[in-house]
């Protein structure tokens, strides 16, 4: 254990995580320092809560000795905001995975925050219901961390994100103070509203224990179309036409001619070789209203640029659908030394000029940018790839994601969706957030997290980096 910490700090850390509840080896706490973003600090401990009680112990312990602590799910998130401060404690939530209570009456679920997404899924289809928020990572992501995130996924376009399907909330405050938050009905205005506050807060103010998620009935129906563009203009001008009609459709994805490209190498749908840009359109509904649903959408798809538009004829042309859609990410790593993945949004109705001007963007610097996402919310995974060990290219690369960001808030959009800020963006908040409401922020900070430990310079401009890797 690094002598940083005081020795009646580390003795009371092992009297309450007794055995494999703490690691303190460098060599075990070294994978707990990492996320997604792959950037990178050494823990001096890594700590494994079992229950409420232990988390408001070690946020209470950590306070008093103004350690940093970061609370961690599975380390999914992409902008380093797990990334646990030098010399700083993680606490691992892994291990806080029980589904509590299910009432599919009342139609919530009750959750530790380790839980996995999928488990929620899985749990809450036994009883006909599912849980709305279902990014690419479900199989891996703790709830906790959606939370934390505000993560949503593809069918935020109908069912909404995190903040609108969770109904509250049990937490540890910065200053080792339990507090719940919400409701277990659907309606409550009873104070302020806290949870809305909590959830995307990325570890900042308070550490989730629990949650109470609110349910949605499965549909009795669901169909998947594929329709394909010559341009990427005439794609997005499709999305607006289909966002604009009184069907709204429970996924709609957005792949561009360069994402498709990859999609070509590394699967086996066939596709036309004018294809320029790919929609994925999911539509639910009951049975006999369903084909109604589908018409309606297939109308508003239709484009002069429109190549094909065609109906997924079985569960497992479905699903090759989604597969190929969901290991996009992944893949874009195998395309270049290095990428910047951004989770832009804007108006839907900005779209055409966004992905036409992002092309432009693109062309000025001589680099690759490739553009996939949630297009039915207007957001869009904008990921520029590079060689980070050229200096030239490294430069290139961040002067054009600055310009990508004022291109976004000049569009009037949003510089993240769902990933959060973390570190990798927390530079950039100042384009989009005025100092008089980044000045409230920090107070609000301040009054959940009075002496700043739960995930410093996280968010905020300012602070010490960490090294990448």
């Amino acid at each position: 254990m690094p002598s940083s910490l005081p020795a009646s700090f580390v003795n009371r850390l092992k009297a309450n995580f007794p055995g494999d509840q703490i690691y303190t080896d460098p060599a075990d706490c070294w994978s707990y320092g990492y996320d997604n973003s792959r950037l990178h600090a050494l823990p001096s401990a890594v700590v494994f809560a079992k229950s409420h009680e232990q988390v408001e112990f070690l946020v209470q312990l950590c306070n008093h000795e103004h350690v940093p602590l970061t609370a961690r799910g599975r380390g999914t998130g992409t902008t380093g905001a797990t990334v646990p401060a030098p010399h700083g404690i993680v606490l691992a939530l892994e291990r806080m995975n029980s589904i509590l209570e299910i009432s599919p009456a009342d139609r919530y679920m009750l959750v530790q925050a380790g839980v996995l997404n999928q488990e929620v899924q899985d749990a809450a289809a036994r009883y006909g219901f599912f849980w709305p928020p279902d990014p690419s990572s479900a199989g891996f992501c703790t709830i906790g961390g959606n939370l934390a995130y505000n993560s949503a996924g593809p069918r935020a376009v109908k069912y909404g994100t995190p903040r609108e399907n969770t109904l509250g909330l049990r937490a540890v405050t910065g200053n080792g103070k339990s507090i719940r938050t919400g409701v277990f009905t659907t309606k409550g205005v009873v104070g302020y509203d806290l949870t809305r506050l909590l959830i995307g807060s990325e570890g900042t103010l308070a550490i989730f224990t629990e949650a109470i998620l609110k349910l949605t009935p499965l549909s009795e129906s669901v169909q998947t179309l594929r329709a394909i563009y010559s341009d990427i203009v005439g794609a997005t001008e499709a999305i607006a036409r289909i966002m604009s009609q009184p069907t709204i459709p429970c996924a709609l994805e957005f792949i561009d001619r360069s994402a498709l490209g990859i999609i070509a190498r590394h699967s086996s749908l066939e596709l036309p070789r004018e294809a320029a840009a790919l929609l994925l359109i999911e539509v639910d509904g009951d049975r006999e209203s369903i084909e109604h649903s589908v018409a309606n959408i297939e109308k508003a798809a239709v484009t002069e640029q429109l190549l094909e538009i065609r109906t997924a004829h079985s569960p497992q042309e479905r699903d090759e659908l989604w597969r190929v859609r969901k290991t996009l990410s992944p893949a874009l790593r195998k395309m270049a030394p290095g990428k910047i993945n951004e989770d832009i949004v804007v108006p839907v109705t900005r779209l055409p000029e966004l992905v036409t001007r992002l092309d432009l963007i693109a062309r000025k610097y001589n680099l690759v940018i490739l553009n996939f996402g949630h297009a039915g919310n207007g957001n869009i995974h904008t990921n520029i790839l590079y060689d980070p060990a050229d200096a030239s290219e490294n430069e290139r690369a961040h002067r054009c994601l600055d310009e990508v960001f004022d291109l976004v808030i000049e569009l009037q959009g949003t510089l993240s969706g769902e990933h959060g800020i973390g570190l990798v963006k927390k530079d950039y908040l100042a384009k989009e957030i005025d100092a008089d409401t980044l000045t409230l922020m920090r107070g609000i900070k301040r009054q959940f997290d009075p002496n700043g430990i739960l995930n410093p310079d996280k968010i905020f401009p300012a602070g010490p980096s960490v090294n990448r890797d």
